[in-house]
């Protein structure tokens, strides 16, 4: 297997730290013991050498071989092609890990990223547009219950579809948004108390406090 590179940015502020989503891939390379190593761009400078790899100027991408990937749901299906712990063996596992994996992206976090800017930017929730985020993402949330009490995984076994909807669910559950919806709740819980998370985790927080201390000494 040729080198797994993991790229993200120096330096982030205090407030996205833990939610970078070079945590997804780092949590699923924890999960396959896949050896990798982690490098890193300027979070201000953004040059023609990061728009190359991520043409959006966002983290993470990676490196395997001559592969240069970008976007964290790409990254997750590439990798759970190295790891019958990523990705189901049979067919119908690997189906539906891949259908949860893009539900993850294009159904819940569509409707949930609206909603967490809007509770990060403090915006007034007696608007008709803070209504109708809020109701989208309490829809999504409502089928997401119902899929989440009948099963552990989405998958069956766990797999990067759950690293995604459980990423995804925890920015909601960070803003206090799964209070009304305990299946839910309780998915993320069971799914951050594994230690490949617990270890990306925090190696993300080291990976930001060494930047801290290297400009604190610049």
């Amino acid at each position: 297997m040729a080198e797994l590179t993991l790229t993200t940015f120096d330096w982030v502020p205090e407030m996205p730290r833990g939610f970078v989503r070079d945590l997804r891939v780092r949590w699923a390379l924890e999960e396959a013991a896949l050896p990798y190593r982690v490098a890193s761009v300027p979070f201000g400078d953004r040059g023609p050498t990061h728009f190359a790899h991520q043409p959006f100027g966002q983290v993470p991408w990676l490196t395997d071989g001559d592969l240069s990937i970008f976007e964290s749901g790409a990254i997750l299906l590439h990798l759970g092609g190295h790891s019958a712990k990523l990705m189901p063996a049979d067919p119908r596992g690997r189906n539906e890990a891949t259908e949860w994996l893009f539900a993850a992206l294009n159904s819940v976090e569509m409707a949930s990223l609206p909603w967490t800017m809007s509770k990060f930017m403090g915006h007034p929730s007696d608007t008709a547009a803070w209504k109708f985020v809020d109701d989208f993402l309490k829809l999504r949330l409502k089928h997401m219950e119902a899929v989440l009490a009948n099963r552990e995984w989405l998958a069956g076994t766990f797999s990067v579809a759950d690293i995604l909807m459980s990423d995804v669910l925890r920015v909601v559950d960070s803003f206090d948004g799964l209070t009304d919806s305990p299946a839910c709740r309780a998915y993320v819980a069971r799914a951050t108390a594994r230690p490949a998370f617990a270890k990306a985790h925090a190696d993300q927080m080291a990976h930001f406090a060494a930047a801290d201390a290297g400009r604190a000494g610049a």
